[in-house]
């Protein structure tokens, strides 16, 4: 059996990786994540886990795992916010309409890697300008990719999801946890 090793400060991976019974230490990475100019979301998503895979040293008996969540609308990545203006405009982009969610996986041993994609439409009703002040003024927006987190409240502006959930809160754990079986890695 290895030790997990969860190389994030994320909250929300940390919490659906107990919620699926993994017992892991946290070992995150301090690299800068800089998405290269024409690189699609899922180039970009498996090259930042990677980087901050690559980052981080494991002993003999250890699996590692690394990710990383972007939103596509027409082909643009829109990030972690930087201000208020940029998660104003990524709202209003995904106001009304059908945004793409990213969401890269790296799992590593010293041996052997594994590396993989979700993606997740997520459909957005129209948003009044109202709306978007009202939640800009929630803080949720901060170190959320495309400004908002649906597991809080920019839940109140889903109108429609196709995919896994959980990869659009920051980690799609069902298929996490059956790559992780072929590490010799289990929950409970």
């Amino acid at each position: 059996m290895c030790n997990l090793v969860l190389g994030s400060q994320s909250p929300r991976r940390k919490e659906l990786l107990e919620l699926a019974g993994y017992r892991f230490v946290v070992r995150s990475s301090e690299v800068e994540e800089v998405i290269e100019e024409g690189m699609t979301p899922e180039e970009a998503v498996l090259h930042l886990s990677q980087v901050k895979s690559e980052s981080i040293e494991l002993l003999e008996d250890e699996v590692l795992l690394t990710s990383d969540t972007v939103v596509s609308v027409d082909g643009r990545i829109l990030g972690k916010p930087a201000n208020f203006s940029d998660a104003r405009s990524y709202l209003q982009q995904l106001s009304g309409r059908t945004h793409e969610v990213f969401t890269g996986v790296y799992l590593r041993t010293n041996e052997e890697s594994c590396t993989f994609f979700v993606q997740t439409d997520v459909t957005f009703y129209d948003l009044s300008d109202n709306e978007i002040e009202w939640y800009l003024s929630t803080g949720e927006i901060w170190d959320k990719a495309g400004a908002y987190g649906i597991q809080g409240k920019g839940a109140l502006f889903v109108e429609k999801i196709d995919g896994d959930y959980y990869s659009v809160v920051g980690l799609p754990i069902s298929r996490v946890s059956r790559e992780l079986r072929t590490f010799n890695v289990s929950s409970g």
